[in-house]
């Protein structure tokens, strides 16, 4: 009885979930912004090409790699930071914020990839890092000694008093880094007091109440945006300015270790009033900019990893908006191997739900900062990801490498380099580390993955590169770089663009969502999660028109069903294999002809079954004798 009743419990959820499935969908007369209509790509400047042979990745092999960015069909590039920096945390720690720094090139070099990307259509977002330089930028320097007006940039305090036994200066309170250094403080001997750093030692943190250092910001972005940046990916906005009162964190569990960060509530420094107001001061920045340079508008993205009420208030709204874009890493944070289609369809609701009216969707898959999506789902999930972060309703974001489903490497100790790892030590790094997700891109199976002539790589290929790689990709039939083409080339379409959203789950294990809009054709997109077959039923979607049948638009390559081929709306025979998805249309889709490499292989295969079939007729007569 007990059984019956849960599983009645069970279907009455499902039932209600779909039911409860948020309908979004943008005014069809709305003229949308570039950032709106393209997919954003994230590059990682070290990973992804090399142009000078020693071993890194630099600006001038980002130019010579650009026309790949127009063969995918990306709008715009992001690039991870390429400032000066003495690279304590891989240009998170930024000394000048006006100078390339000579690892990826020149101003000059920075210069000619705009240009080029511009030639292209294509737009350029840099990633600014405003909560904290690097240790070594002279403004710090500077602060040490006092020196008006920088001997306020950084947030200083007193110490709380000094140890009797050793002497040590006891620090201002109970704060934590993010990187899991305690204190949170560090102890500067010339200038006689703490410095603040919410990261690494060697990233001091930025005093936001001091005007001066609001200007210099200010400045900064200007500048930038006069060298023909079209906008700016805002790093760890959430940390920008403390609670002035410097007191100390609550702890999540007293029982429990009182040095780790996670077990501190953070009330004290993150989302505090005063960061939104900054936010706001650099979003009016941009705006004006747009508006006296008559440019197309400038955009600004923020990376806000809080609690989903506080990430929208990053958001801002109609009357005083803040962010264009806040990240979305609810599919990063919430998403699990283990999570079934239920808790997708609400993970995907929680955000348009929550989000400020008028204030535009987008969602976030992979980044720099975690195991790539090979890693987190299978490599078998990599398409329906894909399918999923770049068909839901708003602006798509790939990180490098995912458009062909690249693995995370392992990297032995004695190559590890991520300074979130090296704190924890031999035993422990690989629990953090982030070095496994930013290896370098595999171009090809030349040495180096085709990323650089240098044997000897700032962080190792995966060894799969032989096999996995863009021109092994381009040359197949089916691949996930073809498949990521394809939704590409969905996203073009005014369906994709601004048309309504409906999510479903079919049992627990089947994702399945649709893009509709009156006059235009539908999208069906299905997931399943599932580890057995399973027969989607497509009568209960609802489909503008109600089609009898529909195309596979593309498809994950662990899917039966290519593109092309036709599946009846009432075939209850139609299956979908294990961990495949599909992106289903009402408009007719043409098979795609088969390559040139595998014409010859068939027809290869074809006149081999000839002689073969030649012989056994002759051998079949002369037995006969």
């Amino acid at each position: 009885m007990l059984s019956i009743r849960a599983t009645m419990s069970r279907h009455l959820l499902h039932v209600a979930f779909l039911l409860l499935s948020a309908a979004y969908f943008v005014n069809s007369e709305q003229k949308l912004e570039w950032w709106q209509t393209s997919t954003i790509y994230q590059v990682y400047p070290r990973s992804f090409k090399d142009s000078n042979g020693d071993g890194v990745g630099d600006l001038k092999g980002i130019e010579q790699m650009a026309d790949y960015f127009k063969e995918i069909g990306i709008g715009a590039v992001w690039l991870s930071p390429i400032f000066k920096s003495p690279m304590a945390d891989f240009g998170y720690d930024i000394s000048d914020y006006r100078q390339i720094d000579p690892v990826f090139g020149t101003l000059d070099d920075f210069k000619s990839l705009a240009r080029k990307l511009k030639s292209l259509g294509i737009k350029l977002i840099l990633d600014f890092v405003p909560n904290h330089s690097s240790d070594e930028h002279e403004w710090f320097k500077r602060s040490v000694k006092r020196e008006k007006p920088y001997d306020d940039f950084y947030v200083w305090k007193d110490a709380k008093g000094f140890d009797q036994e050793t002497g040590k200066p006891i620090p201002p309170n109970n704060w934590i880094s993010v990187f899991n250094i305690n204190p949170a403080w560090t102890w500067n001997e010339e200038r006689r007091q703490f410095y603040l750093h919410e990261f690494l030692n060697k990233q001091p943190d930025l005093n936001y109440r001091n005007e001066d250092l609001k200007k210099e910001m200010q400045e900064i972005l200007t500048f930038w945006l006069s060298n023909g940046v079209d906008g700016f990916r805002v790093d760890a906005v959430p940390f920008l300015v403390e609670e002035n009162s410097f007191k100390d964190e609550a702890y999540v569990d007293e029982t429990k270790a009182k040095n780790m960060y996670a077990n501190l509530i953070h009330t004290e420094t993150m989302d505090q009033p005063e960061t939104f107001e900054v936010i706001r001061s650099w979003r009016k920045l941009m705006d004006n900019f747009t508006e006296t340079h008559k440019t197309e508008r400038k955009v600004m993205l923020t990376e806000a990893y809080t609690e989903l009420k506080k990430t929208m208030w990053y958001y801002g709204n109609k009357s005083h908006p803040i962010s264009h874009i806040t990240l979305n890493f609810e599919l990063i944070t919430k998403i699990t191997p283990q999570t079934d289609a239920i808790s997708i369809l609400r993970t995907v609701d929680s955000w348009l739900k929550n989000m400020p009216e008028g204030m535009w969707v987008n969602w976030v898959i992979g980044n720099h900062d975690n195991p790539r999506v090979a890693k987190r789902f299978g490599a078998e999930m990599t398409d329906a990801f894909n399918m999923l972060v770049t068909l839901l309703p708003g602006t798509a974001v790939t990180y490098y490498g995912e458009e062909l489903g690249m693995e995370d490497v392992f990297v032995r100790w004695d190559q590890t380099k991520d300074p979130a790892g090296i704190v924890l030590g031999k035993d422990k790094y690989l629990t953090v580390s982030r070095d496994t997700c930013r290896s370098p891109m595999q171009w090809s199976d030349k040495i180096s993955a085709g990323f650089s002539t240098s044997k000897g790589t700032w962080l190792p290929v995966n060894p799969n590169y032989w096999q996995l790689n863009v021109e092994n990709q381009r040359k197949a039939d089916r691949s996930h770089l073809k498949t990521y083409k394809h939704l590409m080339q969905a996203r073009q379409t005014a369906t994709i663009q601004k048309g309504q959203y409906h999510g479903y789950n079919q049992g627990d294990g089947v994702f399945i969502f649709t893009r509709t809009l009156v006059g235009e054709p539908s999208f069906v997109v299905i997931m399943n999660l599932n580890t057995e077959i399973f027969k989607p039923d497509l009568s209960k979607i609802e489909i503008p028109g109600s089609p009898k049948k529909l195309s596979v638009y593309t498809s994950s390559l662990n899917a039966i069903q290519k593109r092309g081929d036709v599946v009846m709306v009432s075939d209850r025979d139609f299956e979908i294999r294990p961990k495949a998805s599909l992106v289903l249309t009402s408009q007719t889709i043409k098979a795609e002809p088969l390559t040139k490499s595998s014409s010859n292989r068939l027809a290869s295969f074809a006149s081999q079954s000839s002689i073969v079939m030649i012989a056994c007729h002759l051998i079949s007569r002369f037995a006969l004798f």
